[in-house]
């Protein structure tokens, strides 16, 4: 309820609403306590005054004891997990929660324009959704709006039965006027959850807006090269990564489809003594540079999958599981560790002390590249089932694109230390991905192929990945505010393999294991 339209009905509140806020399955279910909210990002002081103005009356009531609750008022869970907006109460009382907002709702409402230009700019038709989503949410709150004044009615109706009964007299024609106000409630209720469940089938479609200096493009060939680190090797007649891994028998393509069908390989031999000894190297690498390695589960549930941005636009890329009585799969093998390790944080309020939180994990990928016919496909550049390490930050949200140079040169650091010549791209706003705000590519020059293969993808997602996964901190005000979440590719195994392969082959075909992998892979030459 928004308590600064309501000041008279307090009291009433007070005696009406307590003994309902503090039902357990309420107070587990649907509420959270109010000292964390009062002190939350988002919140306007107009609101904050009223709520304690409010809750100065129910603590007034509670002291007098005309209510007894098991839980003391300053503990009571009195929000929603939502801390863009004042709660809202249904017809019992029960906090109403507001769809959640991975772009904040408040933009919408007071900028539109910038945001369907900033959307437009991306390509696509994202944009148009934003009036769908504006109409969503004046008709979720009209509908709130009438309700609480037919709650009004309600109650001053109510204590007119009280009183006729007093006095003997017949209440039949107004206890009917009660069933039909109770009716239209119940109407209001539905039409405001079915204005809140499709504003956040729409907000989950809508991209991240990108940066303000983020190129305008409509595809790839927009992309500015940034840097550029090493030269190409000067290689007589190149062989490509599928002839020297033939050579050496790194690779078994057909036990590979004889296990799993197109899109994966088995490593065999020295080839899978070089794939772990270049995980181990990226993992030591990072955990240098100040990563905490975490080793997480590889299946993943739906609501971490859309918490990062995969779903719902994503969802036939994936490999999915567990479907429920409604065929909608609720696991997900991972597609990349950003999901398991970003989600490790979901559903949390952390310290301020505790950013910037650093993690690296090894995972295996799993991805169907739905769309990729046509695409350069060979060997094992795109791969159904393909290593990675991932790099992921949540950082304060002043820092966040200050952090993104720094996790791409953690990136870059990779192939410096290998000796791989590489360049750095920005993408542009049509090539950027869903949830991204900026993000730059690393490429590794393929001599083999004569092009260059992105190996990392490093991106700032500004809050919007935390406000999908609500993910706040707890600032030195003590206001709670949606970090920033960066990640980045540390990197992706498959076409790191192909460069090493294709950049250090000799003249007779062996290859030259860079000076900082031998301690990991054993010997100095592949042969």
């Amino acid at each position: 309820m928004a308590c600064g339209q309501h000041h008279q009905a307090h009291d009433a509140l007070a005696v009406h609403f307590l003994p309902v806020l503090f039902h357990e399955d309420i107070r587990l279910e649907s509420i959270r306590r109010f000292d964390e909210l009062r002190g939350g990002s988002g919140v306007d002081a107009e609101f904050v005054e009223d709520l304690e103005f409010f809750l100065g009356h129910v603590r007034a009531a509670l002291a007098g004891g005309t209510i007894e609750t098991p839980t003391p008022i300053s503990k009571a869970k009195v929000f929603p997990l939502c801390a863009d907006r004042p709660p809202e109460l249904d017809a019992w009382g029960a906090v109403r929660e507001s769809p959640p907002a991975m772009l904040d709702i408040r933009v919408i409402r007071e900028i539109p324009a910038l945001v369907q230009e900033r959307l437009k700019d991306r390509g696509g038709d994202h944009w148009k959704l934003v009036d769908d989503v504006l109409a969503c949410d004046e008709a979720r709150r009209k509908a709130e709006t009438d309700k609480q004044q037919l709650q009004s009615s309600r109650k001053t109706i109510s204590k007119q039965i009280g009183q006729l009964k007093t006095k003997g007299e017949d209440t039949t024609a107004i206890e009917s006027e009660v069933r039909s106000i109770n009716e239209r409630i119940a109407a209001l209720d539905a039409a405001a959850d079915a204005a809140s469940a499709r504003q956040t089938e729409l907000l989950l479609n809508i991209p991240n807006l990108t940066h303000d200096a983020c190129p305008v493009g409509s595809d790839e060939s927009a992309n500015p090269v940034v840097r550029e680190w090493g030269t190409k090797p000067d290689i007589a007649a190149p062989l490509d990564h599928v002839e020297l891994a033939q050579r050496h028998g790194l690779i078994d393509w057909d036990g590979g489809i004889r296990v799993a069908g197109s899109g994966f390989v088995v490593y065999r031999g020295k080839g899978a003594r070089l794939e772990r000894a270049l995980i181990n190297f990226l993992l030591d690498t990072q955990a240098a540079n100040g990563y905490q390695e975490v080793n997480v589960p590889h299946l993943v549930r739906r609501e971490c999958m859309e918490g990062t941005g995969q779903l719902p636009k994503f969802e036939d890329d994936m490999y999915g599981t567990d479907p429920g009585s409604d065929g909608v799969n609720s696991l997900f093998l991972a597609p990349t560790a950003e999901v398991p390790v970003t989600n490790l944080y979901r559903d949390t309020i952390l310290a301020e002390a505790d950013l910037p939180v650093r993690m690296v994990a090894y995972t295996p990928c799993f991805r169907r590249e739905a769309g990729s016919a046509g695409r350069d496909n060979k060997g094992i550049i795109r791969m159904h089932q393909f290593d990675k390490v991932e790099l992921v930050q949540i950082v304060h949200p002043d820092t966040g694109f200050e952090v993104l140079e720094e996790l791409t040169q953690h990136a870059e650091s990779i192939l410096q230390k290998l000796g791989l010549h590489y360049r750095t791209i920005e993408l542009c706003t049509g090539d950027i991905g869903f949830s991204s705000a900026k993000t730059y590519d690393i490429e590794v020059w393929a001599p083999g192929h004569g092009k260059y293969l992105e190996v990392s993808s490093c991106s700032c997602f500004t809050d919007y990945q935390a406000r999908r996964m609500k993910l706040r901190f707890k600032d030195s005000d003590g206001k709670n505010r949606f970090p920033h979440t960066l990640n980045g590719s540390g990197t992706a195994l498959p076409r790191l393999f192909v460069a090493l392969l294709e950049q250090c082959q000799l003249p007779d075909g062996s290859i030259r294991i860079p000076e900082s992998l031998v301690p990991y892979f054993g010997a100095e030459v592949l042969g």
